[in-house]
This record gives structure tokens, sequence and C-alpha cells, in this order.
């Protein structure tokens, strides 16, 4: 049998490790050149795909694809398009299909949270059905850790990780700073929905810092709130909060939200630092600093987690070595088989199971009070976060990160709008 190409895109927000995963395909396709003849990438996502605008990563050197597991964010590009029913966008369905025939594409390995699973399990339906299979394996990916079946996400103990230590450290600060200045310092972390990152901010309380946290998924009540704060602050005379972007009042609206939505439909956050700090202020006098994690938390390649780039690899590489068992419409998952020593290692779920699920934090996780998080919690994020796989430095001191050449692939359809 003649060997097929092999398509890989990188979808939605980036991570300190998608490109750990990206090396992981690109390097074991590499080692299957007998049935996958190369690796075409999707230059920023699957728009790439669409404008049949594909990356050749055999340009790119074995070095160069080396150098991808210790360089942050999409090394082929990402993008936030979003696409819906096979019906409603089926223009762009039939358009990747027509791609993957021109190209001689029989594998599609696309990287990526919730809405790139959806479509994943959507191509490999279609595919089918106009007469092209392609085996289609989603490669999960996702900081807000909010995939079903899977342990967790690649991506999410590195931000989990940056967000304990800073914590850690900015609270050390506002504690040097309380008996005359700042006693409030609030943090705001990423997570709509799910509130696995501000959970690891939390980690802080075991090191003796005073951490009030609002999670997504406990309704807020400022009284409460400011109750809590108070109480820190007087005990210890200073009190950190650590807030999820998602984090809402009881109707459902968000303290961040900004009346705009984003590519996805979103509501567009942000801001709900500033606003939660304020309140303190108003309610209980205290100076405050405030801080929003936003790209740094995803991109702090520097502080990755050791087990987080091993997993992201590992998963990459199963996605390849399921398709060429002729799995389809799967996603590799991580099981963990204990926690003390952390042992873990590679499953499956179908896509059925995985497009359009959110997996949101165990009640069991969050304190009874909803402002912290239970032991059990910490004993799910601390093996996570454990380890460091630090990149190599230059001689100025800066990282040595990798640049993609990103040599195209000749068109060979006629121009796409999207």
């Amino acid at each position: 049998m003649t060997a097929k190409n092999a398509f890989y895109a990188q979808s939605g927000g980036v991570t300190a490790v998608i490109n750990s995963s990206a090396c992981g395909v690109i390097e074991t396709c590499r080692k299957h050149s007998d049935k996958i003849a190369n690796v075409y990438a999707g230059r920023n996502g699957i728009i790439g795909a669409l404008t049949e605008d594909l990356i050749d990563t055999s340009q790119e050197s074995a070095e160069d694809i080396a150098a991808l597991k210790t360089t942050p964010s999409g090394g082929f590009g990402s993008c936030r398009f979003k696409l819906k029913g096979l019906e409603d966008s089926k223009r762009e369905y039939e358009r990747l299909i027509e791609i993957f025939k021109a190209h001689n594409i029989g594998y599609f390995f696309y990287n990526g949270g919730g809405d790139s699973a959806d479509t994943c399990y959507k191509v490999s339906q279609l595919s089918e059905k106009m007469g092209y299979p392609v085996q289609a394996i989603h490669v999960p990916k996702t900081v807000d850790n909010d995939l079903p079946i899977t342990d967790n996400c690649p991506g999410f103990g590195s931000v989990a990780k940056y967000i304990a230590v800073s914590t850690l450290e900015a609270s050390y600060d506002v504690r040097s700073m309380a008996a005359t200045s700042t006693k409030i310092f609030v943090i705001e972390v990423m997570g709509r929905h799910a509130g696995w990152i501000a959970a690891a901010g939390a980690l802080v309380e075991d090191y003796g810092i005073p951490v009030v946290t609002l999670f997504p998924e406990i309704e807020f009540d400022k009284e409460k709130f400011i109750a809590a704060v108070d109480a820190k602050v007087k005990e210890h005379g200073y009190c950190t909060i650590c807030v999820s972007e998602g984090a809402h009042y009881p109707d459902g609206t968000f303290l961040a939200e900004q009346g705009t939505r984003d590519s996805f439909g979103h509501a567009q956050l942000g801001g709900a630092a500033p606003i939660v700090a304020n309140m303190v202020k108003d309610a209980l006098g205290h100076k405050f600093h405030w801080a929003v994690a936003d790209y740094l938390q995803r991109a702090a390649r520097h502080l990755a987690s050791e087990s987080d780039v091993e997993q992201a690899y590992a998963l990459g590489q199963a996605a390849v070595e399921k398709a060429l068992e002729g799995k389809n419409s799967i996603m590799p998952t991580v099981v963990r088989e204990s926690s003390n020593p952390y042992k873990w290692s590679i499953g499956e779920a179908p896509l059925s199971e995985v497009a359009n699920v959110e997996k949101m934090m165990p009640m069991d996780f969050i304190s009874e009070d909803g402002f912290g998080i239970t032991d059990k919690c910490k004993e799910y994020l601390y093996p996570l976060i454990k380890g460091e796989a630090y990149p190599e430095y230059d001689d100025n001191g800066m990282p040595k990160y990798v640049t993609m050449k990103g040599a195209p692939v000749p068109q060979k359809l006629e121009k796409f709008e999207i």
C-alpha cells in the first residue's frame, strides 16, 4: 500500500508544551516513513487546511523538530476558528476533504481542546460519507484541564506550576510590605468554567500563605467573600486572593464580563482582578495590588512541569501509533495509576464521548467554605507540577527557542474564501 501523508494542526489557545506534542507527532511519523510519507502542518491551525496554506515539515531539520520540545506556544501557528455542525459548516468540511484528497492525506492529527475534538470527530464522520476515509485522531491540549476522561490535559501542569510559584512569590512580597503598605494581592488566572488553574494558586496555603480562592464552580457571594478576606487580614496581616476569570454571580453573569464575544461566541473575559481588589478596598479600606497572569501563565516554558512536557510528547507519539494500529475517531488519554509515587500510562477515549463535554472540578476538591481546596485536590495537583524541564539558555542569558522555517507546500486547488 502506498504511504499516505499526515496533516497536523494546532488549535485554540497555545500552551508551554503544545510544541512537545507536535514534536511527538512528527518524530514518530518520521520513524514510520514506510506508512506515513510526510507530515504537512496547517499554518495557523485549521485555517491553513481550508486555505491550502500547508507547511512541509520535511524541510525542518531533525534538530529543529527536536527543539520544539523545549519551545513554547504554537510552532506552526494556531487559530480560534470553530467549525459548526456538519450542515451549518458543510462547505468548510467538504473543503477539508478536498484538501486531504489533493494532497494524499490519510491521517489527521488535531491538537487542541474541546472544540477541536468536536471538529476531529465530525471530519472522521464526513470523510467516510464522502468516500475518502481519513483517520482522525485528536491530540489533547488545554490549560483549562477540562477535557473529559483523560486524567489531565497537556498544558495544564505547566500553567499550574507557574501560577502556584508566582502566587507564592507575590505573596512573600505582600507579606513583606503588609505592616505599612499593601495588605491585599489579587492574581487573576484563566479558567472560564472550570477552576483547575485557580486551585493551583490555592496550593500556597501549604506554605503559610493566607489565601482566598474564587472558583467558577462556586457562585460568588460578595458578603461571604469580604468576610473571608477580613478574617485572613485580621489573623495574618495580609491576604492573597486567587480569582478565576470565570468567577460569576448566581445569575451567571461573570465578574469580568466585558459585553463582547470572541470568535467562538464565548463572552470575552478579563478584568476580574481589579474588580475584586476594589471590592475589598471599598469594604475594608486595604491598599492592594493586582495582576492578570494572562499569556504569561500559558507561555512560561522556562518553568514548565517535567511531567507535563513528557505527557505532551507521549500523547503526540501515541496519536500516531494508534493511527497506525488502524484506530480512528479517538483521543489518547493520560491514565493515572497512582499519585504517590506518581505513575501514569496512555489510554484512549472515543471522540463521541469527548466532543463538547467539559470536566469541572469535583466538589470534593473544593473546601466546605468554597474558598479553598481539599487534601484530595492537593493529592491530584502536586504530581502534575513536580519536576522541572528547563530549556537551554544562550550566552546572552536567553532561552534557546526554535522558529520553524515554514516552507510552503505547493497549492493544487482554487482559492477558498473563509
